[in-house]
């Protein structure tokens, strides 16, 4: 099985300190990260958006294979991921990944779908990785 690899760099430290963040295909090289980034509006990303993105393409990316073995071959899926960041006594923990699915899937009814989604939602390499609580909302258009 392939690894996949992402690395970051930090120069300075504490609120002054710049990260930069890439990964190995080079869709980021050198995005800005820091402080400013996570709990300001300064232009760059941050670690719990990173997640975010990556949790909702994995589970989009199951789902979509979970439905192809299950007979469907056509239609759209749509996720957002919204990860919570919240404190933990000195620190900080991430709390919560909320999955937001919009999908159009003709022909299936909503209790296969809702069953199927489950399902992808927990076989999702990432939502296995993260040990935070994980929702699942989701919307099946006619």
């Amino acid at each position: 099985m392939p690894t996949h690899s992402g690395s970051a760099r930090y120069e300075g430290f504490g609120k002054d300190g710049k990260g930069f963040v890439s990964t190995q295909s080079g869709v980021l090289a050198d995005s800005p990260y820091g402080f400013a980034t996570r709990f300001e509006d300064a232009p760059g990303t941050n670690p719990e958006e990173l997640i975010a993105a990556a949790h909702a393409s994995c589970f989009t990316m199951a789902l979509s294979f979970a439905l192809a073995r299950a007979g469907y071959n056509k239609g759209t899926l749509e996720t957002e991921a919204k990860v919570t960041l919240d404190r933990d006594g000195d620190g900080f923990s991430i709390t919560r990944s909320a999955l937001d699915l919009r999908a159009h899937v003709p022909g299936i009814s909503g209790e296969d779908f809702a069953r199927i989604a489950n399902e992808a939602k927990a076989g999702c390499p990432v939502s296995k990785l993260i040990k935070a609580e994980i929702t699942l909302t989701h919307s099946l258009a006619e």
